[in-house]
């Protein structure tokens, strides 16, 4: 499975931005698509993860309410709107996906075998 993350840019503290991502195919099982992200020098975190086929979703605790993940399961993309975008917000998103990493799991980078290469977000103050 191949993925292609894009939407990334510079912003402004407060705007909105949507990424988006397609994967090449779909996997064999459930699929489940989540994004990550990497600042300088800090490790790469989960941001949010959706279960493409049942809609269920997961966010970190740092961007619950300000971003949403949805798909289109039709073109087997995922979309991150994010919203209220502040400064530490900025780092280079990923998209990852998977066949059915049990949902405790949906967190870890482990839990991922295929990789985006990644859209960078910049959020000024």
């Amino acid at each position: 499975v191949q993925l292609q993350a894009s939407g990334g840019g510079p912003v402004q503290a407060g705007d909105s931005l949507r990424l988006s991502c397609v994967a090449s195919r779909r996997t064999f099982g459930r699929m489940v698509m989540a994004w990550f992200r990497q600042a300088p020098g800090k490790e790469r975190e989960f941001v949010a993860a959706i279960n493409l086929s049942g809609g269920a979703t997961d966010y970190s605790d740092s961007v619950k309410g300000r971003f949403t993940i949805s798909r289109d399961t039709a073109k087997i993309t995922v979309y991150l709107q994010m919203n209220s975008l502040k400064p530490e917000d900025t780092a280079i998103y990923y998209c990852a996906a998977d066949d059915t990493p049990i949902r405790s799991s949906w967190a870890m980078t482990t839990a991922y075998d295929y990789w985006g290469q990644g859209t960078q977000v910049t959020v000024s103050s």
